[in-house]
C-alpha cells in the first residue's frame, strides 16, 4: 500500500468497507511469510497480495513439475518444461496483483535443521506442505518472540483439508465481526431493578446478551445518559440494563437511543505441540458429519507420521497403504489426552478414503481453504475479526468414486492430482461438460480458475460459455484476479477468457456481452440454448438477475449453481432438478421502505438523510434534464409551444420545462449563486417552515409532544464562509449545475476563495412563512411524478419565460437541451459523492444526527456492496465441489448448502431442502420441476386439448393462460366459441416456435373452494408432435 495513510481508494474501496481503514493502514505496514508454492499456498499467497500487505514473502525449494498444473494456477507448461523453481516461477504473476505490495522470493527448503531466524522479519508466517515435525519446531520459535510472530499451518490431501492458528497466549480482537453498531429507539425505560428498556413500537433492538450499549437523549432519566450499561435480552424489543430505582434516575419522559459499544475481545491459543493432543475444534459445523473433524483429525496426524516413516505420503487405492494409515491412527488416538472416535467403527471408512486420495489435491479445496486462511493471516495483522481457536478440518469425501483401482492411478499428466481423487471417468465427465456461467466477476473470476484446474470443456465436445456486459474497473482489481491495470475499460468476460487460456489453454471457452433478461430469451437464451448445457452458474450480484436464472433453469430443468458474498459472509446453494428446491422457493426478509413523511421532514438517522440527497440528486441534476430533453425532442418548434400556450392550450411539461429552462444557469458565477440559495431553502428555510408549522411546545391529541423521538426538532443552519462543509455544497452543488448546462468552469473557479467572493456579495432572500400542509402520516405514499397542469396566468408566465429564452441567450433550441447527470459513484472527479457527502451532513447537522465520513456516505448512496477476495475464494471453492457431485449424480444427502461468516468465524454446511411436493386436489401432485407435455399438430383443438387431462390424468381442465394471455375463460360468454378453434390459431406461434407453455387450471375438490380452481403443473403444448 502506498503509505500508511494514503489508502487508494479507487483500488481497495470495496474491501475498506470489510476491513475498516485502521485494520487497512496495518496491512500496509506488515509482512507476511507463506512457504509452499503448491495450490494451497499460491491461493493464500495471491488474496493477501489482493488485501494489500507492504511485503509478501514467498518461499519454495521444490521444482515446478506437470502435476502441479493441475492445483497452482500461476505456473505453466514452459516452467515445468525449464524445471524452474515454484517460489521463482510464480513470482511474476503474484507481483502483478498489486502494485502497492513488494514481493519477495526464497527459493529454499525448510527443514528442521533450517536457521529460523530469518523468521523475525514477518508479524505472520503461514506454512503449507511441511512436516510436522518443522511446524512445531517453527511454532516453537514464532512463540518465543516478542512480541509472538503469528503462526498458520494448513495442508490439502486429497480431498481433506486441515489448517492450524496460533497467534500468542494473549491476543487481542479489536472487532470481533466487523459488525455496524446497532442502534434502538427507546419507548420506554422502566424505574426497576434491573430496568427494563422496551423499543419503540415494539421494533427490533438487535442486540444480543453481554452487549455493552450507551445511551443519549433520554429525557427523563438523563442520568442514563453517556452511561454504559451491559444488558440481558427479554425479547426482541426488551432488554434490560442496571438498577434504575436508585435516587439518580429521574422518571422517564421521552426519546433516547441506545447504542451498541464495540469493545476489544482477547483470546488465547495454545502451541501447536499441545493442540495436536488436546484439539480445540473451530470453523466449520456440517450437521451429517458431527465426528467428522475428530476423526480427520487423527487422518492428519497418522498421514505426517506415515510420512515421517516411509518418506511418501499412500498409495493411491492402495489396500495395505490404507490398512498401516489405520494402525497408526490407532496408535495416535491412544496418546490423545482424550481418545476422539473408536477408529474401527467411527473413522474407519474415513481413513480409508484419506489414506486412498492424499497423493491427490482437490483444486477446489486448496480455493476455500485459501481464503479461509488467508483471512485468518489478515486477522493476525489486524486484529480485525474472531480468529480461528484453533483447528480446523474439512472434506468433501462426497465427490470421490468408487471405481476400478486403475481409474484413480497417475497417468503423467496436469489432471493426475485430480484423478487420484475422483478416477478417471468422472475427470472425463468434466472435459465434456457444457456449462453455462453468468457473469465474470469476483466469483466469477474465481470460478473459471477453478475450471481450468478441473479441466473442465477441455474435450472437443465441451465447452464454457460465458457473458458479461459489465467493462472492467480500477476498484475490481482487489478482487478480480484475472484483470491487470491495462485491462481497465476492457470486457469483463473476453478479458476473463484471454486470461483463463493462460491457466489452462486446452479449455474450450466463448466469451459473451448480453445480458440474460426477457430481451434475450428469444434470441441469445433461448430454451434451445439452455438445454444444451449440461449446468448453469450464477456469478450475479443483483436479486433480479437470479431470480430470472432460476426460473429459466426450472423451466429448461437445469441444474443451477448460485452463490454470493457480502464482506466476510458468504453462502452457496446447489439447485438440482427434481431433487431441491429452486432459488425463488426461498423468500428473502421484505425490506420495509422508509415512510415519504420521514424522508421529506422527519428524518432520524443518517441513512434518512443519505437517501434525501440521492433523490434531491435525482430530481435536480438527471429527472429535470432529461425532462427539459424529453420535452424538446418532442416539441422541435419552440415557437409552435409558445403560441399554444399564449391561447391559454395546455402542453404537457411546458409549465415545468420553462422554469428548469429559464432558471438554468449560463455562467459559473450564476452556477454559484443557484447552489447558495439551494443552501438556503433546503437547510435553512425549510427547518423555519417546521418549527412554524409545528413549534417547539406543539401537542398532539393525546397530550403527548409533537417533537420527541423518533421526530427531532431541526434547527436552521446559518450560512458559514468559514464553513469547509458550506463551502463544499455551494461548490459541488455548483459544478452539477455546470455539468448539467454545459457551463465551462476551471479548477480555479472552484476554490473557496473564488465561491465565497461570489457568494458574500448575494443578497439572500429572507424566510416568509407559508401555511403548507406537511404530510406526518407515515402511510402515505411519495406524490408521482405528474405534469404540472397551470390555470391561465401560468401558461402565460410559462410563455412569457420561453419567449425571452427564444429571444435572448438561447435562440437555438439544440442549445436548450442539457445533459442530464448519471449518478456514478466510483468516479471521484465528477462531484457526484461530494454533494451528497455535503447534502447528507447538513440535514444531518439540521435534525441534531451524528454526520458520517465521505467513505460511510459513498457505501450507503451508491449501494456498495462489501468485498473482500479471501471470502470470494471460499464460496467458489464451496460452489466449484458442489459441481463435481452434480456431474457425479449424487443423491440430496450428499450436496451442501453453506453459509458461512469468516468474522466469526462460523460455516454451516447442510443438506439442502427437497423439491415441495404440492397437491392441490386429489390425485393432483407435482412439483415445481414437473412439466406435462401434451404433444399437438396443426388441427389439435382447444375441445381436444381440455379433453386431454381428463382421458391422461382423471380429471378436466377448466382454463387456460398463456403468460398474460386468457385463451379460454368458461365464465367469459365469448370464450365458448373458441372450443372447436384450433390451438394454432389462438396461441398464434411464430413461423420457427415449436411449442408454448401454459398454465391450466382444474376445479378443485374441496367443497369450501368451489369458487377457486386449482392449477398443476406448467403444461408444455408442442404445435406439431
Amino acid at each position: 500500500m502506498a503509505t500508511s495513510t494514503d489508502i487508494d481508494d479507487s483500488l481497495y474501496s470495496r474491501q475498506r468497507y470489510v476491513l475498516g481503514d485502521s485494520a487497512m493502514q496495518k496491512l500496509g505496514k506488515s509482512s507476511v511469510l507463506v512457504y509452499g508454492m503448491g495450490g494451497l499456498g499460491v491461493e493464500i499467497a495471491k488474496n493477501i497480495a489482493l488485501a494489500g500487505v507492504e511485503l509478501l514473502a514467498i518461499q519454495d525449494g521444490q521444482t515446478a513439475t506437470i502435476t502441479d498444473l493441475g492445483t497452482q494456477f500461476f505456473l505453466s507448461e514452459t516452467d515445468v518444461k525449464n524445471c524452474r523453481n515454484r517460489a521463482e516461477a510464480c513470482a511474476e504473476r503474484l507481483s502483478e496483483l498489486n502494485p502497492y505490495v513488494r514481493l519477495k522470493t526464497l527459493p529454499t527448503v525448510l527443514e528442521e535443521t533450517s536457521d529460523l531466524s530469518y523468521l523475525r522479519n514477518f508479524q505472520c508466517v503461514i506454512l503449507t506442505e511441511t512436516p510436522l515435525k518443522v511446524l512445531i519446531k517453527v511454532n516453537q520459535f514464532c512463540r518465543s518472540q516478542n512480541p509472538p510472530i503469528k503462526f498458520v499451518c494448513g495442508d490439502v490431501y486429497g480431498v481433506f483439508c486441515s489448517a492450524f492458528c496460533d497467534f500468542g497466549d494473549t491476543f487481542e480482537i479489536l472487532d470481533t465481526d466487523g459488525e455496524e453498531p446497532k442502534e434502538a429507539f427507546i419507548a420506554d425505560i422502566s424505574k426497576d431493578n434491573p430496568g427494563i428498556v422496551t423499543c419503540l413500537e415494539n421494533t427490533r433492538h438487535s442486540f444480543e446478551d453481554g452487549n455493552i450499549v450507551s445511551f443519549r437523549e433520554v429525557v427523563g432519566m438523563e442520568a442514563l445518559n453517556g452511561k454504559q450499561c451491559r444488558i440481558k435480552v427479554i425479547s426482541v424489543s426488551k432488554f434490560s440494563i442496571c438498577d434504575t430505582t436508585v435516587p439518580e434516575f429521574g422518571t422517564y419522559l421521552h426519546g433516547g437511543i441506545a447504542s451498541q459499544v464495540k469493545v476489544p475481545a482477547s483470546v488465547s491459543f495454545k502451541s501447536l505441540e499441545e493442540q495436536i493432543w488436546a484439539p480445540k475444534f473451530s470453523l466449520a459445523e456440517d450437521t451429517w458429519k458431527i465426528d467428522a473433524p475428530k476423526s480427520i483429525h487423527l487422518g492428519y496426524l497418522a498421514l505426517k507420521h506415515f510420512q515421517e516413516r516411509f518418506g511418501r505420503f499412500p498409495h493411491s487405492r492402495c489396500p495395505k497403504d490404507a490398512d498401516e494409515l489405520l494402525a497408526i491412527a490407532a496408535e495416535v488416538n491412544k496418546s490423545m489426552k482424550d481418545p476422539m472416535v473408536n477408529v474401527k467403527t467411527q473413522a474407519g471408512s474415513l481413513l480409508e478414503q484419506l489414506s486412498f486420495s492424499s497423493q491427490g489435491c482437490l483444486a477446489p479445496l486448496c480455493a476455500s481453504l485459501g481464503g479461509i486462511l488467508a483471512q485468518e493471516g489478515l486477522k493476525a495483522l489486524t486484529g480485525k475479526f474472531t480468529p480461528i481457536q484453533q483447528w480446523v478440518h474439512l472434506d468433501a469425501v462426497e465427490v470421490a468414486e468408487k471405481g476400478d483401482r486403475g481409474d484413480f492411478q497417475p497417468r503423467g499428466d496436469r489432471y493426475d492430482h485430480l484423478r487420484v481423487c475422483i478416477g478417471d471417468e468422472l475427470c472425463r465427465k468434466l472435459m465434456s461438460l457444457k456449462l453455462f456461467m453468468v457473469g465474470c466477476g469476483a466469483i466469477g473470476c474465481e470460478m473459471l480458475k477453478n475450471y481450468a484446474l478441473l479441466g473442465v470443456s477441455t474435450n472437443s465436445d465441451g465447452l464454457v460459455t460465458i457473458t458479461d456486459n459489465d467493462l472492467i474497473e480500477k476498484s475490481n482489481l482487489n478482487r478480480q484476479f484475472l484483470f491487470r491495470q491495462h485491462h481497465i475499460q476492457n470486457p469483463k468476460s473476453t478479458t476473463a477468457k484471454k486470461s483463463i487460456l493462460e491457466i489452462n489453454p486446452s479449455i474450450h471457452i466463448e466469451a459473451q456481452q448480453y445480458k440474460v433478461c426477457p430481451q434475450t430469451e428469444s434470441t441469445v437464451y433461448t430454451d434451445g440454448f439452455f438445454e444444451r448445457q449440461d449446468i448453469c452458474v450464477n456469478a450475479l450480484d443483483n436479486l433480479e438477475a437470479r431470480r430470472y436464472m432460476d426460473s429459466r433453469c426450472v423451466t429448461n430443468q437445469r441444474p443451477l449453481l448460485e452463490s454470493g458474498t457480502m464482506g466476510p459472509k458468504g453462502h452457496v446453494q446447489v439447485i438440482v432438478p427434481h431433487i431441491t428446491e429452486s432459488f425463488n422457493d426461498q423468500s428473502d426478509p421484505v425490506d420495509h421502505d422508509v415512510p415519504y413523511c420521514t424522508l421529506k421532514s422527519f428524518p432520524a438517522t443518517l441513512e434518512h438523510c443519505i437517501q434525501w440527497a440521492r433523490d434531491k440528486f435525482e430530481s435536480s441534476f438527471s429527472l429535470k434534464p432529461n425532462l427539459v430533453n424529453q420535452f424538446w425532442a418532442q416539441h422541435q418548434n419552440p415557437g409552435e409551444v409558445v403560441q399554444k400556450l399564449q391561447q391559454g392550450m395546455s402542453v404537457d411539461g411546458a409549465i415545468q420545462v420553462s422554469k428548469v429552462t429559464y432558471h438554468r444557469p449560463t455562467t459559473w458565477e450564476h452556477c454559484v449563486q443557484l447552489a447558495r440559495l439551494k443552501f438556503e431553502k433546503y437547510f435553512n428555510h425549510k427547518a423555519r417552515q417546521l418549527l412554524y408549522s409545528f413549534p417547539l411546545d406543539t401537542k398532539l391529541n393525546d397530550g403527548s409532544l409533537f417533537w420527541q423521538s423518533p421526530k427531532r426538532p431541526p434547527t436552521p443552519v446559518v450560512y458559514d464562509l468559514s464553513n469547509e462543509m458550506h463551502v463544499a455544497f455551494i461548490t459541488s452543488t455548483a459544478r452539477l449545475y455546470a455539468d448539467i448546462g454545459g457551463v465551462s468552469y476551471t479548477p480555479q473557479d472552484t476554490s473557496a476563495d473564488v465561491v465565497n467572493a461570489i457568494v458574500s456579495v448575494m443578497t439572500i432572500p429572507e424566510f416568509r412563512p407559508a401555511n403548507k400542509n406537511i404530510i406526518t402520516d407515515e402511510s402515505v405514499k411519495k406524490p408521482e411524478e405528474t405534469a404540472v397542469e397551470g390555470g391561465k396566468d401560468e401558461l402565460m408566465d410559462s410563455a412569457n419565460r420561453l419567449t425571452a429564452l427564444m429571444s435572448g441567450k438561447l435562440e437555438q433550441l439544440k442549445q436548450m437541451k442539457m445533459k442530464p447527470a448519471v449518478f456514478e459513484k466510483d468516479d471521484d472527479s465528477n462531484g457526484h459523492i461530494d454533494f451528497i457527502t455535503a447534502a447528507s451532513n447538513l440535514r444531518a447537522k439540521m435534525y441534531s444526527i451524528d454526520q458520517g465520513e465521505r467513505l460511510k456516505v459513498k457505501k450507503i448512496a451508491g449501494r456498495i456492496i462489501p468485498a473482500i477476495a479471501t471470502t470470494t475464494a471460499t464460496v467458489a471453492g464451496l460452489v466449484t465441489i458442489e459441481l463435481i457431485k452434480v456431474i457425479k449424480q449424487c443423491p440430496l444427502e450428499e450436496f451442501k448448502s453453506t453459509f458461512f461468516n469468516l468474522a466469526l468465524p462460523i460455516m454451516v454446511l447442510s443438506e439442502p431442502a427437497p423439491a415441495k411436493v404440492l397437491e392441490p386436489r386429489k390425485g393432483l401432485k407435482y412439483t415445481l420441476w414437473d412439466k406435462w407435455v401434451v404433444k399437438g399438430n396443426p388441427e389439435f383443438t382447444l375441445k381436444q386439448f381440455l379433453s386431454y387431462f381428463k382421458e391422461h390424468h382423471g380429471f378436466p381442465a377448466k382454463s387456460v393462460v398463456m403468460g398474460v394471455k386468457m385463451i379460454y375463460i368458461p365464465q367469459m360468454p365469448s370464450h365458448s366459441k373458441r372450443l372447436g378453434q384450433t390451438m394454432v390459431k389462438l396461441l398464434k406461434p411464430s413461423p420457427d416456435q415449436k411449442y408454448a407453455d401454459l398454465v391450466v387450471l382444474f376445479e378443485s375438490d374441496k367443497q369450501e373452494d368451489e369458487e377457486d380452481d386449482v392449477s398443476g403443473p406448467i403444461v408444455r403444448y408442442y404445435f406439431n408432435s
